[in-house]
């Protein structure tokens, strides 16, 4: 790679950030680029020569956007990023036109630190000069050049870990850490935790790091841009002849892996948003359902079903759980990438959303296969548990809303179950579960929900037993589910509560007169367990 002349056009071109040139001329697209200056009206006036600068806060037509205009046209500025916000481009055009001075539009919904650090990349990435036949963003491409120009096998891995590209040109060495964090796409230890990745990002350049007693030395580099850690390049060590050319060449790539690398996170994002929004989309707005699912190329012939995942930890906004929720994407990801062929999934909130085709004979079978292999292989994403479920088939693309809804009422219970399982000695809750497997306590929770909303359970005594038994520590509550579940059975209630049959005839003689209780009426019986029924189910 050899140091060359950067010009504007080659710094538009890298930085691919949908920005409009109102002005364009082989003149200024030809001006020299030495760096990116962010303006502000209130700061005093600097050498801006050669600079591209970005007008935050600049609107057309304010005497600050003139004033910058003029004094960038005569101090041999650049450009000048602007947004638009409402002004016609004839009208930035005319204003450019007027000065020499080449002025880029970007989008009102552009974000200024991300176009500082594009803007940068690209300056730094251009003046490197490019790996030849590299897409920018592909990081594979980019990972197999640099282990071509530095003759050691590569690696990218992003700050939490993961690997975003990785090298497979034939006959270079590898280890087995290498072997495992291309299988996993991830590195075995987190970076936050790994002495290795603390002593790479606090070198200034790349740096060699000594071999493990059973691997290979590795030649790394921290990537950064604007002073944003974006990641670290990582290459098997060629041996001590080629090092010092391998460390040079990782030197100089810096720049340039800075700028693929934002692109890569961009596009990426980008993918994610766009993904989530679809499927947000198909599965909540059902009037423009149809638009989403053709976005997303669906082949809704033989309907489809919402699987909903989530992780059960106690906390979820540390950096671990937000490594963990994406690690599950990837997962979720995989394994029907791997099953269907296409995958259609995204992370919304704090759950893993999956649309599931029902092909074949017995879909459902199928689908519970998905989630109870997903839930298998979640040990090695997670420390804490899954959570799967999957609602019933959706027919047609309206019917994805109740699909979803009964997914996430099936992962709630579930939920539910969980923290209730360490009250429940020997009693191991479930973590994956098809709707139906769940559709009565299910209904049941509704019903209870409605009751609730209704205040229809305020006059049938339970209020009144609870207030009983919390003031004198009586068992009355317990004697009435067990009058209920056994059918006024005294022999089997007393085998169930560990009492006498005396003691129970005397329990349900009490719970009848203090109570006012006609446990003899069956529609009575059938309304005091449907409550207790239901609040147990609801019961946290």
């Amino acid at each position: 790679m050899q140091q060359s002349v950067v010009r504007l056009s080659d710094c538009i071109q890298l930085m691919q950030a949908d920005l409009v040139h109102a002005n364009p001329t082989p003149e200024n697209l030809g001006h020299p680029v030495s760096d990116v200056l962010m303006y502000d009206p209130l700061d005093s006036w600097s050498s801006v020569d050669d600079r591209i600068i970005l007008a935050v806060g600049c609107t057309f037509g304010s005497p600050d956007f003139d004033q910058l205009l003029h004094r960038a046209a005569n101090s041999n500025a650049a450009a000048v990023i602007v947004k638009a916000h409402g002004a016609k481009m004839e009208q930035l055009r005319s204003a450019a036109v007027g000065h020499s001075l080449s002025v880029l539009v970007a989008p009102d919904t552009a974000d200024w630190t991300r176009l500082v650090a594009l803007a940068r990349a690209s300056v730094m990435g251009a003046a490197a000069d490019s790996v030849s036949g590299v897409r920018l963003g592909d990081l594979y491409a980019f990972a197999n050049a640099a282990a071509s120009i530095t003759n050691g096998a590569a690696s990218i891995v992003d700050p939490l870990g993961r690997i975003l590209g990785y090298s497979t040109l034939p006959g270079q060495p590898i280890d087995e850490l290498r072997r495992i964090t291309t299988l996993t796409l991830e590195e075995t230890t987190p970076p936050a935790f790994d002495q290795d990745f603390k002593i790479v990002y606090a070198a200034p350049g790349a740096v060699l790091v000594q071999a493990p007693d059973d691997g290979m030395a590795r030649l790394a580099l921290a990537v950064r841009a604007g002073g944003e850690l974006l990641g670290s390049i990582w290459i098997i060590d060629p041996g001590e002849e080629k090092r010092a050319t391998a460390l040079n060449a990782l030197d100089r790539m810096a720049p340039l892996a800075g700028l693929h690398m934002l692109h890569a996170r961009s596009a990426s994002d980008f993918g994610e948003r766009r993904n989530a929004d679809l499927i947000r989309t198909l599965m909540d707005d059902t009037p423009h359902a149809s638009f989403a699912a053709a976005q997303l190329g669906l082949d809704t012939a033989n309907g489809l079903a919402v699987a909903a995942f989530s992780i059960v930890r106690p906390e979820t906004g540390s950096l671990e759980s937000v490594r963990d929720i994406h690690r599950l994407l990837h997962l979720v990801t995989t394994v029907c990438n791997v099953q269907f062929g296409t995958s259609h999934s995204a992370l919304i909130g704090s759950v893993v959303y999956a649309l599931l085709p029902c092909n074949g004979t017995s879909p459902r079978a199928l689908h519970g296969r998905i989630i109870q292999e997903i839930e298998a292989y979640s040990h090695t994403i997670s420390s804490f548990p899954v959570i799967a479920t999957v609602g019933g088939i959706a027919e047609s693309i309206e019917d994805l809303a109740r699909s979803r809804s009964e997914a996430m009422q099936t992962l709630h219970h579930l939920l539910n179950l969980q923290s209730r399982e360490g009250k429940a000695r020997g009693k191991k809750a479930p973590r994956i579960a098809l709707f139906e497997d769940f559709q009565i306590p299910l209904d049941l929770l509704k019903i209870g929900a409605f009751i609730e909303d209704n205040g229809l359970g305020g006059s049938d005594g339970i209020a009144r037993i609870q207030a009983r038994d919390a003031e004198q520590q009586t068992d009355y509550l317990e004697t009435l589910r067990a009058y209920l579940a056994s059918n006024g059975n005294i022999s089997a209630m007393a085998a169930q509560l560990h009492v006498h049959n005396n003691t129970v005839r005397y329990r349900v003689a009490r719970l009848a007169e203090d109570f006012n209780l006609d446990l003899a009426d069956p529609q009575k019986r059938l309304w005091l367990w449907l409550r207790l029924t239901t609040m147990d189910l609801a019961a946290k």
